[in-house]
């Protein structure tokens, strides 16, 4: 049997490693880079007016403009594919730029968010800011998206058709305020659904709003083949780390986001978006939610 010297052995490791690098760069940037998939839910709301028409609202966060992976043109793509799902609303919940240290190319917020003109909501565009824009400049965030004719929501309420949308400022740099935004929706009344960007507000917001969107965590951004990841960016891990979570009678959307934070790149983790669609409860869900609350003798 013929054994190879030292040195022939050392090449076969280095090929061998510069081909599972190559393997795994191109599978993380076939992740970064792809089209963010769209996932469907369905909920009827108690205070929902009978009669109206429902809302669809799409969920959209962590856009993250920054160079290699998310460029102004990039985003643009995205706006056209986001009008295709016919919005009535569209919801984003935070973190517009990223300052990552080994990004390609840093962008202003006038930059960045020129894309976002493009939409075409029937009824409005509502935004609340992340921690990234707290962390750049918040005031220079807010003034961009006024100025491009976005709602921006700063511990506030506003009504679109039937929904009263409150907006909380971000949790994770302690910005949030829920009660403030609970009041101010009871004020412009209507089917109450709140917009943050950190879903670990989510067990601690008062009021009586059934539906929670937000972002933040990425859904993980880079995950294990078989679930789960090695950061959830959540003090509750994996319980809010993404996609719909219902606990009692409240509910809790987490979109995994279209940017990527720290490291330019996904990996078993595609960035996503959520087309909630909105509506009265039925006759049925009426009985079995006053059944429910009836106590029992």
């Amino acid at each position: 049997m013929r054994v190879l010297p030292r040195s022939g052995w050392r090449r076969r490791v280095a090929l061998v490693l510069c081909w599972l690098g190559a393997l795994f760069a191109g599978l993380a940037w076939h992740y970064t880079m792809a089209t963010p998939v769209v996932f469907q839910a369905d909920i009827a709301l108690p205070e929902y007016p009978e009669g109206a028409p429902p809302v669809r609202v799409v969920l959209l966060s962590d856009l993250h403009v920054s160079g290699p992976d998310m460029p102004p043109s990039r985003l643009a793509k995205i706006v056209t594919q986001i009008n295709a799902l016919q919005p009535d609303v569209v919801a984003i919940a935070g973190d517009f730029i990223s300052d990552k240290a080994i990004a390609t190319k840093h962008y202003s917020y006038r930059e960045a968010l020129m894309p976002l003109t493009g939409l075409r909501p029937k009824l409005g565009t509502v935004a609340v800011l992340g921690n990234h824009d707290h962390w750049r400049n918040a005031g220079d965030a807010r003034a961009e998206l006024r100025r491009i004719g976005i709602v921006v929501l700063q511990n506030e309420a506003v009504r679109m058709g039937p929904l009263a949308i409150g907006g909380v400022d971000d949790y994770y740099t302690a910005h949030s305020d829920g009660a403030k935004t609970a009041a101010a929706m009871e004020r412009v009344g209507g089917a109450a659904l709140v917009i943050t960007h950190s879903p670990d507000l989510f067990p601690i917001m008062p009021g009586n709003a059934r539906l929670m969107l937000a972002g933040h965590t990425h859904c993980g951004q880079i995950r294990y083949p078989w679930g789960g990841s090695p950061a959830t960016m959540s003090r509750f891990g994996e319980r809010y780390s993404c996609g719909r979570v219902d606990e009692k009678d409240r509910m809790l959307i987490v979109t995994g986001g279209l940017g990527t934070s720290i490291l330019p790149f996904r990996l078993f983790s595609k960035p996503d978006m959520w087309v909630v669609t909105l509506h009265a409860e039925t006759p049925k869900q009426k009985g079995a939610r006053a059944v429910a609350r009836t106590p029992s003798r």
